[in-house]
């Protein structure tokens, strides 16, 4: 039993996919103002959909999954579970994440789940193998669960107030991929994948990856000015903490660096995003002024 519970948590990327579990949870509490049980089915309808895509990724990926290190440990490379297999584990996955989005919150989620699904899954996965530039499309993604929990929880999908948030999930999204490049570039090299380290020197794709990161700081405080913050104190700890994040991330421009330095950055974009969630959903229920 262990040996398949490992199996499926590799599967289905759970370290991944539980955050975007969360990220619909954020989505719930903004558009309800409170933790309820009402949160629990769309954001397991969430875990399990991105569970389902996550598998069916590997799917489409395993031949070139067996030539990286970072993923040449995977269920399917290691003869784990076969394709097939896989893919029906896959199949049955998305259909409940599916089903459960459907009969529990209605058709808008339901589409928007499907829309994550074909985009990630028929559109970004092959797109990466034709241009190095596919995670911008891609990260479009990233944008879709805090959506789906925040029309789950009765909000207006058009809403300035959710389209900031998502707005900022999707740029997170773009330096996330490319530190990942800049760490394992090789890795996708030796898999085939074209890469901005092919197209770009690396000193000037550390300069593009910093100009987004601090993006990603900018768009955040965007996201009080529509209306998702109602506490004085929730701006300027969303300043200190981009400010923060900007200036821990500034090696990045720096002419000398070792594998370490993407790393950290990595870890910190990643941890800035936890925290601005962290934030936001505490603002959000509790009103101090």
């Amino acid at each position: 039993m262990k040996e398949i519970l490992k199996i499926m948590y590799l599967l289905g990327k759970v370290k991944i996919t539980l955050f975007v579990a969360i990220s619909g949870a954020l989505g719930y509490i903004l558009a309800t103002g409170h933790i309820d049980f009402g949160m629990i089915v769309p954001t397991l309808g969430i875990f399990i959909l991105s569970c389902g895509s996550s598998a069916l990724n590997q799917v489409q990926e395993w031949r070139f999954d067996a030539l990286m290190d970072r993923t040449k440990n995977r269920p399917i490379p290691t003869s784990k579970l076969s394709p097939f297999q896989s893919l029906f584990i896959s199949s049955a996955l998305i259909i409940i994440g599916l089903s459960i989005l459907y009969i529990f919150e209605g058709s808008t989620a339901f589409y928007l789940g499907i829309f994550a699904i074909v985009w990630y899954n028929a559109f970004y996965t092959p797109l990466k193998r034709y241009t190095a530039m596919a995670v911008v499309p891609g990260a479009l993604i990233g944008a879709i669960p805090p959506l789906i929990g925040w029309v789950s929880g009765g909000g207006y999908i058009f809403d300035p107030s959710i389209l900031s948030l998502c707005l900022f999930f999707f740029i997170w999204q773009i330096p996330h991929f490319w530190l990942l490049i800049l760490i394992y570039h090789k890795d996708y090299e030796r898999a085939g994948f074209p890469t901005l380290t092919k197209t770009f020197p690396q000193e000037q794709l550390k300069r593009i990856t910093y100009i987004w990161i601090i993006a990603l700081a900018a768009s955040c405080m965007m996201i009080p000015m529509f209306g998702l913050s109602r506490n004085i104190l929730t701006l300027p700890i969303l300043f200190f903490a981009g400010a923060y994040l900007v200036w821990r991330t500034k090696p990045l421009l720096e002419q000398f660096h070792t594998s370490k330095t993407f790393r950290i950055a990595f870890m910190d974009i990643n941890l800035y995003v936890v925290i601005v969630t962290l934030i936001l959903s505490i603002d959000k229920l509790i009103l101090f002024f």
